[in-house]
Parts: structure tokens; sequence; C-alpha cells
């Protein structure tokens, strides 16, 4: 590959980015004489049309664009043509790297997802697509071609590219106006003029910065653990509850998205309040009350929220705006601030405690001086509150051009900014203004005069009497210092204003956004009304007005000193689950965790959260409880209803993380006999296919056993997997919403014996393997063909083969319901289809002279519904005429039956072969459980007629020391008589169809039929296994004579010896044993103990 790059556009020995594009026959040799520079790494060749190709380089100026490209991952542009088709063929080709293929290079439109508002989602070619031989004679639509080649998707993306331009015209706000002014705003509260000079006299200057550091270090921490959160993937819009729901998943985030966005709604409130005490106290000064302090502040604040609601609605450019003005009047105020202490001192204002920068000052007031019922702890809970609000800028995620840059960039830079302002203020203040100081100019030191040897002494004034009697003015007394310091008092005055009324305004855009976004993700149903948006921007108006109704509710109450340590906990509450999402999802180390901004630790993100947790509880305990309570109950809500959503979040991924090594350690220990427990493959098919096959195994392997359904598609193997795959997550999903504590799994093969062979080696992880085959007795033996039967009898004898348990289960009407869900699921498109005729018939109606019949057929064959197709391969005919009535119903309530309570009854467990104990410890399992604990357990086993006391004692004293609680214990002696006449005729009737009979004929003649019929039953094997054949009949006598009336039956299976029983005989021996009785368990372990009597 040779390369040609201008001088102009890289510089000499930079990194390079070549792109080839081919276009074969188009005269690209010419393109390639203008190379000059030489190659500047190794030339690679991808075959020999390399030679004829099209060079596309930098022109000058397109560095930046690359650069570009490399910042934000969104596709280089290029001017250059290009020409998919292939003239000759009439067939197109992706061109990648030289060579016709259907490989697309990497691009960021196959990983967005559908319906991103930052670009279309293209599909890219399947494994399928590129892996099958390329389709001849493609038709390809005009257009498509480039469209594909150039990446733009496949034929029938234009909706997703139709949405996209819906979006345009969206207001979108870059990292300054977005995130840094609005962080500004709300971390800059009242708390900056009216509170920061009283905090730092009662703590001092020194203590004072430690609470400002202690304050700024929480708040910095969560700052981090947001920017980490908030650049490992796109952000929508929700704020803190679309970081943490997507972190920790819906249980944390609809708890705690829901209180958030509360305390935001009532913060409104309380910054109104705060706004509107400070125009009532200015209403004192001047002497304006209009009714009495408290109506006057639920009347300014009413008129301000409302104004505020006005803002809001008019849409987020205005908002935006009003913030902007805002920030400006913040920073005169603050600059005023500072102006002030400069400017020299008048003897007023010394007799209120401010005498400029002064050494003594600064030294007298570097150490506390707390007063009664105060200390660092309780100034820590006042200052705290007037740290918080980075939250601000992530609230509006959705309306950022690029959250991802904007949020670490505005957050941090307006942590950073603010923090130097608190603590420019703080000691700028403690180093010019005095304490306690009394206001009037007569207290100043007269000579001879003894002082009490204060800075203000020193200064020419004497405050002592402050010691004994209350003053109105210094640090510790006066909430005004900084009106009184700055150069121009309204300023301050304006600043609180401006701070009061952002807070406000910044609150009043979070609390709807964030609840919307929870409301969109459907956690909490009854609130999917406030999901709708309106306009371009998507405003939440109906948020909007609920924000508005909470904040009016308690601008009346117009007391918030009790909410507003509860609203503080609520946001502490969030923060501290922000840095554990961060903790969380590095500690699971999900491959999915890759946040681009890489200046965070776990380790410190667990700690930041810790932190808050304690300053929740420093700031007010019994809020905090509070908090906690709310948000567990919310949070056991929302895991009880199970919202139907998958976020990936790192609870999935530490669940899968605990799983493995919990998997990996439990391969460590040595399989033990009183660990022992059923761990089952079912052969269901389809879960729902046989529901009362899975119901019976789950009854003794639910919380105590593994549990695989397991399915083999047999046929072709392209369509078998295409098959498997489409219906895995639908049928495990189907197990999950039946509460059913099992996995599902299917392989694909090329018969039956060889799927389930599969399955038995593969199934399961470590010490998680299955122990026991669990099957339905095949009721159809006598008709099915040979293979099927050859199967069935095999994958007994596979199971054997693996020392694997086999239990065969038969009910008298069988299993398989797959016909009657056919049925069900065509009347239910029946019925579907019966309702769209209805609406569209009474759309019709209303709609009288608007297309008369001809509408009613249109509208009827877009509904697709005026000609039912009939459906192919159907084993249901005339399914249109068929009534509900005309199901099996005796096939439906047999699949049930295990499904429901089983009354007061028996489980007779015949246990003739010591099979290592499975044949007992199945039913034992199965009357602990609810439907089947009024069953008691009756005791089966063979002895000798003369002894049969000695062996009920023997037999008794052994399930004792198991500890299995039995009803009775019946030896049964006569099990090796012969059955009667009657009962060996009908065995007989049975094989008939399937004996040889050679005997009866010559040698030649019976070696041909042995060679023609070899699954034919012979005389010789009929003789030799005629005992055996005995005993299954006379078992059937005694099980109709003991069991007839038993809830279920535990029996043990016999055991075909391989090559010696024909699979005709054996399922004949099956057939005998279990007919005409209740529900059967053929159990058969695998010969190792599963019981023991050892502790």
């Amino acid at each position: 590959m040779s390369v040609n790059i201008p001088s102009n556009s890289v510089p000499s020995g930079a990194s390079r980015f070549q792109v080839h594009v081919i276009n074969e026959g188009h005269g690209s040799g010419a393109a390639m004489s203008d190379s000059t520079d030489p190659p500047h790494y190794e030339e690679t060749s991808f075959g020999d049309e390399a030679q004829n190709r099209l060079k596309i380089s930098f022109r000058p100026g397109n560095q930046e664009c690359y650069e570009n490209f490399l910042q934000t991952g969104e596709t280089a542009k290029t001017d250059t043509t290009f020409h998919a088709y292939d003239s000759h063929t009439n067939t197109y080709y992706l061109q990648t790297f030289g060579h016709n293929t259907m490989d697309a290079v990497p691009k960021i439109e196959y990983y967005r997802n559908t319906g991103s508002v930052s670009g279309p989602k293209v599909n890219r070619p399947s494994l399928q697509e590129i892996h099958e031989q390329l389709a001849k004679n493609v038709a390809v639509a005009p257009g498509s071609a480039d469209r594909v080649a150039n990446g733009d998707g496949m034929p029938g993306d234009e909706q997703a590219e139709n949405k996209e331009e819906d979006v345009t015209g969206v207001v979108k706000f870059g990292w300054v106006k977005g995130v840094l002014v609005r962080c500004m705003l709300n971390i800059w509260g009242v708390m900056l003029f009216i509170r920061l000079s009283w905090i730092v006299g009662e703590a001092g200057i020194g203590l004072g910065v430690i609470i400002i550091g202690l304050a700024v270090t929480v708040t910095a921490i969560t700052g981090l653990s947001t920017s980490a959160i908030a650049t490992n993937g796109y952000v929508r819009g929700g704020g803190a509850y679309y970081l943490i729901s997507r972190s920790l998943g819906p249980e944390f985030g609809g708890s705690i998205g829901l209180i958030f966005a509360f305390a935001n709604a009532v913060a409104v409130a309380m910054y109104v309040v705060g706004f509107a005490e400070t125009v009532v106290d200015l209403l004192k000064e001047s002497d304006s009350m209009m009714v009495d302090p408290t109506n006057d502040i639920r009347i300014i604040g009413s008129i301000t929220v409302v104004i505020l609601l006005g803002i809001s609605v008019a849409g987020m450019e205005w908002e935006a705006k009003a913030q902007v003005i805002l920030l400006v009047i913040l920073l005169i105020a603050i600059a005023n601030f500072f102006i002030g202490t400069v400017i020299p001192s008048n003897n007023e204002k010394k007799s209120r405690g401010f005498f400029n920068y002064q050494a003594s000052i600064f030294a007298e007031n570097f150490g506390p001086s707390f007063t009664e019922g105060e200390g660092f702890f309780s100034v820590f809970a006042i200052f705290f509150p007037a740290a918080t609000g980075i939250l601000a800028g992530a609230n509006i995620s959705g309306d950022l051009e690029d959250p991802q840059d904007a949020i670490p960039r505005g957050t941090m830079l307006a942590i950073f900014i603010t923090t130097v302002a608190y603590i420019g203020v703080a000691i700028c203040v403690a180093a010019c203004v005095v304490r306690d100081a009394t206001g009037s100019m007569n207290d100043t030191v007269v000579s001879g005069m003894n002082c009490n040897g204060s800075a203000a002494c020193g200064l020419g004034y004497d405050f002592s009497r402050c010691q004994h009697e209350p003053c109105q003015y210094g640090l510790m007394n006066n909430f005004q210092v900084m009106s009184m310091v700055s150069g121009f008092g309204p300023l301050i005055t304006a600043g609180i204003f401006s701070a009061t009324l952002s807070s406000a305004l910044a609150s009043l855009v979070s609390a709807p956004k964030v609840f919307q976004a929870l409301c969109k993700d459907n956690i909490f149903k009854g609130l999917q009304f406030f999901a709708k948006g309106y306009g371009k921007n998507n405003e939440p108006l109906r948020g909007y007005f609920l924000t508005f109704v909470i904040a009016m509710a308690f601008i009346l109450i117009a007391e918030l000193n009790v909410i507003a340590p509860i609203i503080s906990n609520f946001f502490l509450a969030s923060y501290a689950l922000i840095n554990f999402s961060c903790f969380h999802a590095s500690y699971a180390k999900s491959p999915g965790w890759r946040p681009a901004y890489g200046i965070y630790n776990m380790w410190v993100s667990l700690f930041g959260a810790i932190l808050c947790c304690a300053v929740m509880f420093v700031i007010n305990w019994w809020a905090a409880v509070i908090t906690y309570v709310i948000e567990l109950f919310l949070y056991i809500y929302v895991t009880y209803k199970k919202p139907d959503v998958n976020w990936g979040s790192s609870t999935q991924a530490l669940s899968y993380v605990s799983a493995l090594d919990n998997a990996l350690e439990l391969t460590t220990v040595e399989d033990h006999v009183k660990n022992f427990r059923p761990q089952c493959i079912v052969l269901t098919g389809g879960p729902m296919t046989r529901p009362a096959l899975l119901d019976i195994t789950h009854a003794f392997t639910k919380n105590s056993g593994l549990c695989i359904c397991c399915e083999v598609f047999v046929g072709p193997r392209k369509l078998c997997v295409k098959e498997m795959n489409s219906g895995m997550a639908k049928k495990q999903a189907w197990l999950m919403k039946n509460k059913i504590k099992a996995f599902y799994a299917a392989v694909a093969a090329d018969c039956f014996r060889d799927g389930v062979r599969s399955l038995l080696q593969a199934s399961g992880l470590g010490r998680m393997k299955p122990n026991t085959l669990v099957i339905g007795y095949k009721k159809n033996w006598r008709k099915a063909p040979l293979s099927e039967l050859e199967n069935y009898v095999g994958i007994i004898h596979d199971a054997f083969d693996f020392e694997i348990g086999v239990v065969i289960v038969r009910i008298s009407q069988g299993f398989d319901i797959s016909p009657v869900l056919q049925v069900q699921d065509e009347l239910e498109k029946l019925e579907q289809e019966r309702l769209a005729l209805e609406a569209a018939i009474k759309d019709n109606d209303c709609e009288e002279g608007k297309g008369g019949i001809r509408g009613l057929f249109k509208k009827a064959g877009k509904l697709n519904i005026t000609k039912p197709a009939p459906k192919k391969d159907s084993n249901i005919s005339t399914i249109q005429s068929m009534h509900v009535g005309e199901f099996n119903q005796k096939l439906v309530e047999a699949s049930a039956q295990f499904k429901k309570k089983q009354g007061k009854g028996t489980i007779d467990v015949w246990w003739l072969f010591d099979d290592g104990g499975l044949t007992l410890l199945i039913p034992y399992i199965l009357t602990l459980r609810k439907k089947w604990k009024d069953c008691k357990l009756r005791i089966y086993v063979g002895g000798k007629i003369n002894r049969i006391e000695e062996e009920k004692i023997s037999m008794a004293s052994l399930l004792s020391k198991f500890r299995i609680k039995f009803a009775d214990i019946h030896i049964i002696g006569d099990i090796n008589i012969k059955p009667n006449k009657e009962s060996w005729k009908v065995f007989e009737e049975m094989i008939e169809p399937y004996r040889l009979h050679e005997s009866h004929k010559d040698l030649t003649t019976a070696e041909k039929l042995k060679r023609e019929s070899p699954w034919k039953i012979t005389d010789a094997e009929l003789e030799a296994v005629k005992e055996k054949s005995y005993r299954q009949v006379r078992l059937n006598e005694l099980l109709q004579e003991h069991s007839r009336a038993a809830n279920l039956i535990v029996l043990s299976l016999p055991v075909a010896r391989k090559g010696s029983i024909s699979d005709l005989l054996y399922m004949a021996w099956l057939e005998i044993l279990t007919k005409n009785l209740p529900p059967v368990l053929l159990v058969r372990g695998n010969h190792k103990n599963v019981l023991t009597f050892y502790s």
C-alpha cells in the first residue's frame, strides 16, 4: 500500500491516517502518478488488484477534520465519489481493503441505539450474510448500493433518518452555559452572603477553612465519580437519576430518582422563601409591610414562583439567558465585597467592627471561639448545604450538546472556582472584622483606660462590654457583615436576590427533567402521565406544573426549618449513591466499564460514599433516618414490582462475578453425599409444551437443585440454528414469568439421540452439572417410527453409560399440549382480527360521507383482515370454525395437575432395587413442598414371605436412620409368583405384532427373518427373560391392588441390559408395568449413595 500525504497537511514524521477507497475501472492509475512522498511505514499488499486503486489523501486543512474525528468519534467526511456497482454482473459489493466483500469497517453508526438523537443506527451485515454463499443476481434498489457502500445503512433505514431530521432546531447547551454557569449559581447560595461570616467567626479562620475543605472534599469526590459515570457511555436526560439507575439498576435509581426530584421541587420553595424573607426585611426597614411578615412572605413567594415558572415554560433558552444575567449580578456582588475590603473604613464601620485588613484581627480570628451550644460539627452542618448544587448541570444532561465532555469539565471547574471564592471571602472577612462590636462610635479607647487587650483595643475601640451583654455587630452577631464591608451595600442585596432566584430557577428546571426521565422508564406505573414532553426540546410541561404545585404548597407553609434538613439529606443520599455507583462499577470489573474520564479511584469513591452518609447524620440524625426509611421503602417497592428493564447495571455485572467466583469455589470442594441434590436435565422440548413434566421436576428441584429444560432441534443445521436462536430468550422469559427456577438450553443435531447425548455431556458448569435425566413416557411407542423408538431407549442407555440417573414420568393423558397451544394461538389471532374489523366498522360509521364502504375496505386491507391467509403445514384444519369448547379439556387439565395443591393422600414408593437411594430421596423432597405436604409416604419393598416382620423392622430402622418420615411399610412377599392368565394374555397381545416367531420356522427362514427385521422380539430373547417379563406383569397387578388410589407412585425403573433386551420388549415392560395407574415416576439412580445416616 503506497501512501501519499501532501507536506502541507501533515508534518513530517507525524502519525498518519490513510483511507483507501476502491474504485475499480475508473482510471485510478492516473491518480497514483501524483504520489511524490516516500512511504513512512511498511508497504502492505491486500491482493493483486492493489495496483488499480484510487488513493484518498489529506487535503490542506483536512488534518483538523481528522483530529476532530478522533475527539468526537464521528465519521470523517470526504468529497470522493464511490461506485459500488459492478457493471458486468449488476451486483453490488462493499469494497473493504481492496476485496469484494460485504464485511464492513468499524463505524460509530453500528453502535448507536435505535432512535438515537445523535444519529441513525445502521445495521452491519450479519454473520450469516458474510458466512453463507453470496446470492447471485441480487436485486439492488436505485441508490441503495451507494448508501450501503458508504456505511449509511441498508435500504429501509429511511425512517431512522427521518426521525433524526425531526430533532433539528433543538436547543442544546455547551459546557459553559449548560454546566459551569448552573453549578456556580447553585453552589453560591445565600450562605455566601449572610452565613459565611458567622461560620468563620465561630470556627475561626483555621477551622473555617477546614470546614470548607471537608465540604468540598465530599463534593469534589462526588464530582469525580459523576464525571467517571458520565463519560462511560452516552448520557441521556435525567441527571443524577439517569447516572444512578444505569449504574446500579432500577431499584436504586427509581428510589433515589423520586426523592431527588421531590427534593428539587421543595428546594424551589426553600430558595423562593429565602428571597421573600430578604424582601420582607427591606420592607420592614422602609416601613412598607403589606399585611404581616408571614403573609408577606407567602404573597411575595407566590408571585416569584409564578414568574420563575413562566421563564421555565418559555423554554430552556430563556431560562439559560436568565441564569447568565443572574450570574453576572452575583459576580459583581462578590467583586463588590472584595473591593470594599480595601476601601478605608469610616468611624461608623469601625464601630461595627470593620477595620480593613489588620494582622492583629487575622491572628485573633484564626482560632475558634464557639458560643454556647455550637461546635465544629454543628457549624459544619450549617455550612455544608452551601457546597451542594454540583448536579445542577448533570440534571439537564438531555439538553447538553455533549454531556460526556460538558459534565466533567463544567462540574469540576465550578467546584474549583466556588471553593476559591468561599475560602477567599472567609479569610478576607475574618481579617477585616472583629468577632464582637457594639456599633457605638463612643466606645473608643480613652487614655489611661484599662483595655482587655483585644485587637479592637489596639485599633482604638473598646468592645469589652460584649462579653457581658449581647451586641448587634461583628462576625458573631451581624448576618449583614458583607453588606457593611462592601463598597456598595445594595449590590450585596442584589447578590442575595441573584443567588436565591438562580438556585430556585435551577431547581425548578431540574425537578421536572429528572421526574420526566423517571416516568419515561415507567418504573412507577402510576406516574406515566408525566412522561410526555412538548416541543422540540421535549419540555416536561406537566412536570413543571407539578413542581409548581409542590413549591406553592410549601411556600404557603412559610416555615421550612423542619423540612430543610430532610431536603439536604435527600441531596446527600444521591451523592452517596453516585459515589457508590462509581465504586460498584469499578469493583464489578465489567468490561463495559471504560470511563473516558480517568481521574478517579474506586476506593476514593467508596470513601466519598461513606463520608456522605456520615455527613447526613452530622447535619441531622433524624432527617438521615427518615431519608433511609423512605429510600428503603421505595427500593423494596421497585424490587417487588420488577420493572422490565435491562440497563447493563453494575449490579448485574457484580452478580455475574459473584456467581462465577462461587462456581469456581465450588469446584474446589469435593462432593459429599450429605450435600447431594437432584440436578436434572428435563427433556421438555419447549417448556410451555410439556408443563406437567416440568412442574413435577420443578417440585423436587426448586430451591434445592439445578433444573435445565432441554430441547433438541433435529433437521438441517442452518434452519435449526435459526429457529433455536430466535426462541431462546422467549422460552427463558416464559420460565421467569411462570416463576419456574430453571434454565432453558437447546441444541441442534442430526438426530434426537445425538442431541441428548451432547446435552448430557456438556450441560452444567463445574459442580453444577446434571446428575439426573427426566423424560416423559413415550405413550405412542407402538405407532412411532422405529428410529424414534431406538432413539428413546438409546438415550436411557446413554444416561446410564454417563452414570446419570433416569426418571421416566407417566401420566394418563400424556404431556404434549402443543396442539392445544397452536389452537389457542390461532383463536387469539382471529379474536384480534375480529376486534380490529369491529373497530374499522365503527370508525367508518363515525365518518359518514368520508369514503363510505370503500374506506372500510381500504382500512380492512391495511389491517390485513379481509382475507386471512391460510397457514401452510398446519396440522389443524378449519381453525376458524373451531370453538374453545372443542379443546381436549382432559389434556389441558392433566397438564396442570401438578400445579394444584395435592389433597390428603399418599405417595407410594416401591423401592424394589437399591439404586443408591434416589428412588427414596425424590418422594421425600416432594413431601417438603407446600403442594405435597399433606401426602404421606408409604414404602413398599420386596421380601420373603416367612420373614415379613423381620424385614419390616429392618426397613423401619434404616428409614429412621435416614431420618425420613413414613406412614407405613409394606413387605411384598409374592412378587416373584406368576401373574394371572388374564394379565399375561394382555402382555402377550401387546407384543404379538412385534414378535419374530422364528422357532416355528426352519433355520434358513429364521435367519432370513432376523436379518430383515432385527428390531423384532425373538422367541429366544423372550424365553431368556421370561421371569423378568413375569415380574413386570405381576408388579402391575400388585400396584393395581395396593396403590390404585395413591396420589403418586414412585417405582424402581427396570434396567434393560444392552444387547440383550430389544427396544420393543423394554417398552412393553414399561407399558405393562405402569398401565392404568395414577401418575408414575420410574426412577433409577446411578447406584452411588445419595442418602447417608452419618453426621
